[in-house]
């Protein structure tokens, strides 16, 4: 579909070449035929097939680019719906129809013009899930094969969590990465990538908190029901994010989320073109150094960057640890790329707030407890990891364990570290 929009912005024109491009093939394969009326497509099928006894298997795909290039020209759309209708509904000569897509099928008025399709989606794959992607069998057997580091491959590409296949991987990437040897970013940049920097921008009913608190590696919940399934109805949050459901999802717990290295890439690409976002972009560049300090036990720094990026998000409702804690993991952004980054660690007598544990392919970098603390000071914070033992839960790094604790003075608008070796 994407060849034909790309000779004409006119639907009319883009229809009839479509339409002619298909008869042309048909009259061709089918000279014998008596047909009634060559110029009408669901015609010329129909007398094929009563006549021959074959019926047809249609695939469509990018059925939605009319959709994503011309969101605004709803007539248009409409009279392309209506046309694969006429082409396709309750139409004997059709055996199957199989189209992709991102978008599921646009409803107008009260009805869908094409409730024939059975829809499967990353929202729910039901029983072709495993069909969706690689699985991670499938990318097991592949980084075998091609000598490749499993663990990186799902940091950087490990994606989404359906029903009954909790890891499935995006093709196009495991397969660039395994064969070059190389972990990048292979998300191909499509126009949906630009909708993606156009949405966030519109800052929704609470989108900012929910991108930053992604980015920061929580998950938000989501409601698919209002999505109006085009590009241009966006009403609330909750639209936009089910927009971009198809970069990470958990379809049991219905939650939206970020999750991998590459993914991550495409939201910080994005928010940095973005209106507004400048704070937050700093604050993920500048997480490099804040690491560094920590690694170098400079308190001081570590306590400037915490702080500074606490201004940097100061929109998120800082009242509590748990808002401090989305402050913290956020500043902390470049540590993914070394370290399994843990909240809630179950360890010694409790549970350790942040848990950073060295990937195997970074064994030289130190495992950290970061411990944090609500209008206490940050040795406080310390004495609870001494107190409650949560090193015993990281007996493998404790050659080169850090305890940091991180506090916030409500009073004073302050962050206080402090960074003792386990």
């Amino acid at each position: 579909m994407q060849e034909f929009l790309s000779r004409t912005d006119n639907m009319d024109e883009l229809l009839k070449r479509l339409t002619k491009a298909i008869l042309w093939d048909l009259f061709r394969e089918y000279p014998e035929i008596d047909y009634f009326d060559r110029e009408s497509l669901p015609d010329c099928l129909n007398d094929v097939s009563q006549q021959s006894g074959h019926r047809f298997v249609v695939i469509l795909d990018e059925w939605d680019c009319v959709f994503r290039e011309y969101p605004n020209r709803t007539e248009e759309q409409e009279q392309y719906l209506d046309f694969l209708r006429d082409f396709m509904k309750d139409k004997a000569y059709i055996a199957l129809a199989y189209m992709t897509g991102i978008l599921p099928i646009k409803k107008y008025g009260t009805h869908s013009a094409l409730n024939m399709f059975q829809e499967y989606s990353m929202e729910n794959p039901r029983e072709m899930a495993r069909f969706t992607g690689f699985t991670e069998e499938e990318v097991e057997d592949l980084c075998k094969e091609y000598h490749v580091d499993l663990d990186i491959c799902r940091q950087w590409y490990d994606g989404y969590a359906l029903t009954g296949c909790p890891h499935v991987y995006n093709p196009r990437s495991i397969c660039t990465a395994v064969t070059s040897g190389i972990f990048d970013d292979y998300w191909n940049r499509t126009e949906t990538y630009e909708a993606l920097r156009a949405y966030i921008d519109l800052n929704f009913d609470g989108l900012r908190d929910s991108i930053i608190r992604m980015l920061a590696g929580s998950r938000v919940r989501v409601d698919t029901g209002s999505f109006q399934n085009d590009m241009t109805s966006m009403n609330s949050a909750d639209d936009v994010l089910t927009l971009l459901i198809h970069l990470g999802y958990d379809f049991q717990r219905k939650e939206v989320f970020i999750p991998n290295r590459e993914i991550a890439g495409e939201f910080i690409t994005a928010t940095t073109a973005g209106s507004g976002w400048d704070e937050i972009v700093r604050s993920v560049k500048e997480s490099d150094d804040l690491l560094r300090a920590t690694w170098n036990r400079d308190e001081e720094a570590v306590a400037a960057y915490i702080e500074q990026a606490h201004l940097e998000t100061s929109h998120i409702q800082y009242n509590d640890e748990n808002a401090l804690s989305y402050t913290v993991s956020l500043a902390y952004y470049a540590a993914r790329q070394y370290y399994t980054i843990v909240r809630e660690f179950p360890s010694g007598k409790g549970f350790a707030d942040l848990a950073f544990l060295p990937r195997k392919n970074c064994p030289d970098k130190p495992s950290m407890i970061v411990e944090l603390k609500w209008d206490k000071n940050a040795e406080t914070a310390i004495s609870q990891i001494l107190a409650k033992e949560y090193p015993r839960g990281l007996e493998p790094y404790q050659e080169n364990l850090l305890l940091v604790g991180i506090s916030y003075n409500r009073e004073t608008k302050e962050h206080e570290c402090r960074i003792l070796k386990g």
